[in-house]
């Protein structure tokens, strides 16, 4: 794999060396100076950006608002002068000026006036994309209300936000949401920030701090036509500072406090919260720059207490479940059926020996569970990330720009997927080497993981159990104390008693398992914890990943040489070199895993009627090495009429399968995770005298409700496991159809946006899973392979085998059988300039799935039907005062995925912030809170409880704007 990146590079130095070595004309050196001002107050603006338009070079005016400029350009040419909050000015040059120039730039609202590039790859009026986008600025991200600005992307248009932890957060769009979303993609600057050996974003682990960010694009919907594999649900496009444009020292520090009222299995007392960060950059002569950006946070995570159990249809008539699997509660997962222990000989030889032979009969065919610890014991919630963010860059000449740009992230967070896993000390760093001009970019790019100290924490409970007491010694411990209970309540041998009586002998029976059992908060348990977590999977709960991605991109605008049209080609190819050491995947030593894929893609647009209709068109390849090649054509048209702007789109997308979904191969406790390839099937042999785990878990109720595990009535219950209904893994596919209409209105005060979507989803990625039952399969001649059912295997398919080697419970990706599945939505944005610099805004949310999948499949739609957003604010309410204040609010929903399924709660949060601005310091002062009212909630099932952050942060900028 090195040599795959260092041939990336070198076909990017040697591309770089070629553009700096082409001839060229030369023309005389133009030097153009002068000052630039605010229109109204006459105060020289600082920092703003003057660029020669259609090239690279450029700089910004100084401390004092003066800018000098050399232009090796010939006449006419023009300089393009824009500041964040300021109107853009064009001046055209076709002579050499007389003298300095004395410029003055009008404040201006920006509404409807940002220019995007992320839906078209190129750049262009938001108000005339193609597709629906939403952007936050540099003031945007500044006045934000909530603790950092990557949390208030909840507040634009169409936009769902989880939480796994305090630190990480994942964005989606348009349904299908998860902790870890395979079906959308993050770029900042350009670069895909999924994690190799989980493809999905990690959030903002490794991006860069608010010091830095220059602006957010997020799109909803299907994006595959131009950006590729799983820009299936939307794009979200995070711009950092330009190191010439954004020049000087800044610094930034936040105070804040969390866990306020505490629930139980909490802190009883707030915790504090600590971020600090700062940002150097630096241009020599208009040719050389670099920037540096360094920040460092830690927090007291939120904790999981769900105490839910998910095993509810195990219990019966009892009073509690002896089976019981709570939430966030690990090393319950391992369960057995006590009922099997009558066929065990030497559970049978220890009753008689006690003289209780007579009650091994008496044993009922009941879910019991290993007492587990809460996740409190077992998970880091000492939260912390330290980010640097470094960029060398060279203007070759007028045309080109060579950088660097290395992005780092490292520390310790919480992520909810199959499992709950801590994160701990882990890394993951990007290398960038890119060479962009004003119609071209061919970028190389690597992003490289190390899973640090990060363990699987419910595999950690199991294995501290096993340290304490082997499985077969406790539930036998377990079995026999519970025949010795029912003889003390004088139940009569063979028979099972009432069900109080039952009920005090599994409390008699897990106080006699449980005598001595390892306490958290003892030495033990600490030593016993240490050991598993310094363990590798299997034998521990540690993993040992360092897997790697390799990419190289580029796209070329024929603008210059084409006139009658717009178009853009591009492409990229991609290896992943998958190195989890046997933890995650099956590439263990001698099994090297790789897969690579490319694409290549072309996009034309064409003004007509009188340039009122912008009609564009792309259609992207793709092709992974274990799939069938996939086309994605997109086709738009938007028509304008002053300030109305309608548009309609069919928009297509597809997701590949993930590395996970190819190549896993884990143990995860409640079942073995198998990747979707062939090569998985065969390995386990998963469809011999296996059943549906739908059908078996219809099977454990009726037992649970009392009725014999080999009767017809329950063994009807059980359905074969066939090839048919696991079909071999393929990309899944969206077709999606937008309408839409943005506008202006009321003199450009108030902006509508508005947009409905209809999607069609084939070939849906999904899991599912099968249980085996031991012994043989039995040919008849009338039904064929008839499996196997009797006394003895039946009863067996109640309880998950958890010793690797030895599971019968395996979940493996495969697609939706059924009919396609549709879902569509809708979105209302509007936002009014009210007078005195007031502003409000305010979006609905309308999202539904159409289509219920099949039994035994996830429905993992996980989004809330309705949702919206209201902000409303004033950045200068009084002289260098403003506040903002954003609500939230969405119904409650469904959640479903591997780890749990439940109801997710209609929650309400709100945020708020005041602000004050010292221009002699050069600094802004923030008081704010997110979810000011403490209320406390969770975004999906299985996640933590979030409460409140109040939080007093300042902001220093050497040249603050």
């Amino acid at each position: 794999m090195k040599n795959i990146t260092l041939s990336y590079y070198r076909v990017l130095v040697a591309f770089a060396f070629l553009v700096s070595i082409g001839i060229s004309p030369v023309f005389g050196q133009t030097s153009v100076s002068g000052t630039v001002s605010d229109a109204d107050t006459q105060e020289t603006l600082v920092g703003v950006n003057i660029l020669v338009k259609g090239k690279v070079v450029g700089t910004i005016t100084d401390l004092d608002g003066n800018f000098n400029l050399n232009v090796n350009q010939p006449f006419p040419f023009t300089l393009v002068f824009s500041m964040v909050g300021y109107q853009t000015i064009e001046v055209n040059f076709d002579s050499a000026p007389s003298g300095k120039l004395d410029i003055q730039m009008e404040e201006q609202s920006m509404l409807g006036q940002e220019v995007v590039v992320s839906a078209s790859r190129v750049e262009e009026n938001i108000l005339q994309s193609p597709v629906s986008i939403e952007k936050m600025d540099i003031l945007a991200i500044r006045d934000t209300p909530s603790d950092s600005y990557y949390k208030s992307i909840a507040n634009l248009k169409g936009v769902d936000v989880t939480s796994s932890s305090i630190n990480f957060q994942i964005v989606n769009a348009r349904g299908f949401n998860s902790t870890g979303n395979t079906r959308f993609v993050q770029l900042t600057d350009g670069m895909d920030t999924q994690a190799p050996a989980l493809n999905f974003p990690i959030g903002n682990l490794n991006g860069p701090s608010e010091l830095d960010v220059e602006s957010v694009e997020f799109i909803p919907g299907a994006a595959s036509a131009l950006y590729g594999p799983n820009a299936f649900n939307g794009i979200l496009l995070v711009n950092s500072k330009n190191a010439f444009e954004y020049q000087g020292f800044s610094a930034f520090y936040k105070q804040g406090f969390n866990h306020f009222g505490g629930q139980a299995g909490e802190p009883n007392s707030p915790q504090p919260m600590y971020e600090g960060s700062i940002r150097y950059a630096k241009a020599f002569n208009d040719k050389f720059a670099f920037k540096v950006n360094a920040s460092f946070m830690r927090a007291t995570d939120w904790y999981g207490t769900d105490q839910t159990d998910l095993n509810m249809a195990t219990q019966g008539d009892l009073p509690f479940n002896p089976g019981a699997n709570r939430v966030h509660v690990f090393g319950d997962e391992v369960s057995n059926n006590i009922g099997l222990l009558k066929n065990v000989a030497a559970i049978q030889q220890q009753a008689n020996a006690l003289g209780l032979g007579g009650y091994v009969s008496s044993l009922p065919d009941q879910l019991v569970s290993r007492t587990g610890y809460d996740e409190q014991f077992l998970v880091d919630y000492g939260a912390k990330n330290f980010k640097v963010n470094t960029g060398l860059y060279w203007r070759i000449n007028d045309r080109s720009e060579l950088s660097y740009t290395l992005n780092y992230g490292s520390g310790t967070s919480v992520y909810t997927g199959a499992q709950r896993y801590s994160l701990k000390d882990f890394e993951i760093s990007q290398h960038k080497l890119e060479l962009r001009g004003s119609n071209y970019f061919l970028r190389a790019y690597t992003t490289r993981e190390n899973s640090g100290d990060s363990y699987i924490a419910d595999l950690t409970g199991v294995n501290i159990n096993s340290i304490w007491k082997d499985n077969s010694s406790w539930f036998g411990e377990y079995g026999i104390a519970y025949m010795g209970a029912l003889a003390q309540q004088g139940v009569v041998p063979g028979q099972l008693g009432t069900t109080e009586q039952q009920a005090l002998a599994h409390q008699a029976a897990r106080g006699f398992a449980d005598t001595g059992r390892i306490m958290p908060g003892t030495t033990e348990f600490d030593n016993a914890s240490r050991e598993v977590r310094s363990n590798f999977i299997p034998e521990g709960s540690l993993f040992n990943d360092q897997s790697s991605m390799y990419m190289l991109e580029g796209q070329y605008d024929f603008s210059n040489e084409i006139e009658f049209m717009d178009l853009q080609v591009g492409g990229s190819y991609r290896v992943y070199d998958l190195n989890s050491n046997g933890t995650i995947f099956a590439d263990v030593e001698g099994n090297d895993i790789t897969i690579s894929e490319f694409g290549a893609y072309a996009q034309a647009g064409k003004r007509v009627l009188n340039d009122k209709l912008k009609l564009m068109a792309s259609l992207r390849y793709d092709k992974n090495e274990n799939f069938d090649g996939q086309f994605s054509p997109r086709v738009s048209g938007v028509f304008t009429e002053k300030n109305h702007n309608f548009r309609l789109s069919y928009q297509t997308g597809f997701r590949m399968p993930t590395t996970q979904g190819q190549h896993i191969d884990l143990n995860v406790v409640s079942a073995r995770l198998i990747g979707g390839l062939p090569y998985y099937r065969e390995k386990y042999d998963i469809f011999t005298n296996a059943f549906t785990m739908a059908s078996v878990e219809a099977y454990v109720a009726k037992v649970g409700a009392g009725v014999s595990p080999v009767s017809p009535e329950a063994t009807s219950l059980l359905v074969p496991a066939t090839e048919e209904d696991f079909p071999e893994l393929r990309p899944e596919q969206v077709q999606s159809i937008e309408v839409g209409y943005k506008s202006l209105l009321s003199n450009n005060n108030i902006m509508i946006d508005f947009a409905y979507y209809y999607n069609v989803y084939n070939d849906f990625i999904t899991q599912n899973a099968v249980r085996k039952a031991p012994g043989p399969v039995y040919p008849t001649p009338a039904n064929g392979d008839q499996l196997a059912i009797n006394a003895v295997n039946a009863p067996s398919l109640l309880t998950p085998v958890t010793t690797p080697g030895q599971e019968n419970t395996f979940q493996t990706y495969t697609n939706f059988t059924g009919s396609e599945v549709k879902a569509h939505g809708m979105a209302l944005g509007l936002t009014f300039n009210l007078p005195s610099n007031f502003t409000i805004s305010g979006n609905y949310n309308y999202n539904k799935m159409l289509t219920e999948p099949a039994e035994g499949f996830l429905n993992d739609f996980n989004t809330p039907e309705h949702k919206g957003n209201i902000t409303f604010g004033n950045r200068k309410v009084a002289k260098n005062l403003g506040f903002n204040v954003a609500l939230r609010s969405q119904s409650a929903f469904r959640w479903e995925s591997s780890f749990a399924r439940g109801e997710v709660p209609a929650v309400t949060t709100l945020d708020a912030q005041v602000s004050y601005k010292v221009p002699s310091m050069k600094s802004i002062f923030k008081l704010g809170g997110s979810n000011v009212t403490n209320n406390r909630y969770f975004l999906n099932y299985g996640g933590p409880t979030i409460g409140a952050i109040y939080y007093l942060s300042i902001t220093f900028d050497e040249l603050l704007r």
